[in-house]
């Protein structure tokens, strides 16, 4: 039976908190999405991530799960397409492994889409600031408030919050989006965004709870000429056409 959800967790280094959110995630579609699948994506791990997720997994046989490893770290964003081009359903979200925005937010992204509403729909913190539980560090967060008024300032996106790890699309319309896409670290979440608007896919950002959790690999700081790069990136591709070039 085809599944009628595809979730995707990227992962690298996770061995420590995966089998926690995998069960958490399993759980939760045991109760209410059976017909639902599981994508987890070991991204060059050099830990025994794969094998964790793999036991979380054999614990609830009932839902359709798999997990998908490469030696190689080749970045979030492209973890995040290998799982999309996975998917078997016509819908499918993308969570970050940590679960910072619970899994029983899924429903506020996900509805709208299956009612034909929108095509892409993703978490946003800055919405409504009242759903987030613990915050960031207060210098992490101004950082992700500068990020996000430089994307909105470079790209034309009129969104406040790109980088919530916590986005669903219509795979009917997306996939083929995935084949010119060209960044796969930290910028892939803005170009996902950008390729989806300039073809007039139907965008919305939705507020949802969440909470900073401790462990994550990415600085603001010390990797903001990185992003700043990759965003500048995005508009030399859309310049040069190659967003332009479908299948």
């Amino acid at each position: 039976m085809k599944a009628d959800l595809s979730i995707i967790v990227p992962a690298f280094n996770e061995e420590s908190r995966l089998g926690d959110s995998v069960g958490k995630i399993l759980a939760y579609l045991k109760q209410t999405n059976p017909h639902a699948e599981l994508i987890g994506v070991d991204d060059g791990s050099n830990d025994k991530t794969a094998e964790v997720a793999e036991t979380a997994c054999a614990d609830f046989p009932e839902i359709k799960s798999q997990v998908i490893r490469y030696e190689t770290n080749r970045g979030k964003g492209f973890a995040v397409k290998t799982g999309l081009l996975a998917a078997s359903a016509d819908i499918a979200l993308f969570s970050d492994a940590d679960l910072s925005t619970p899994i029983e937010e899924t429903s506020k992204l996900v509805e709208p889409i299956r009612a034909d509403k929108f095509d892409v729909t993703f978490g946003s913190r800055a919405l409504d600031r009242r759903l987030i539980g613990t915050h960031q560090p207060w210098r992490r967060e101004q950082g992700g408030k500068v990020f996000n008024l430089i994307v909105k300032t470079l790209t034309g996106l009129p969104f406040w919050d790109t980088q919530c790890g916590f986005k669903a699309f219509n795979m009917l319309k997306f996939r083929p989006l995935l084949d010119v896409m060209q960044i796969d670290r930290f910028g892939f979440d803005v170009e996902f965004l950008y390729v989806a608007a300039y073809h007039q896919l139907r965008l919305q950002e939705i507020p949802v709870r969440w909470n900073h959790c401790e462990g994550t690999t990415v600085s603001v700081f010390r990797d903001s000429q990185r992003m700043f790069n990759e965003v500048r990136q995005i508009r030399r591709n859309a310049k040069k056409g190659v967003y332009d070039k479908l299948k």
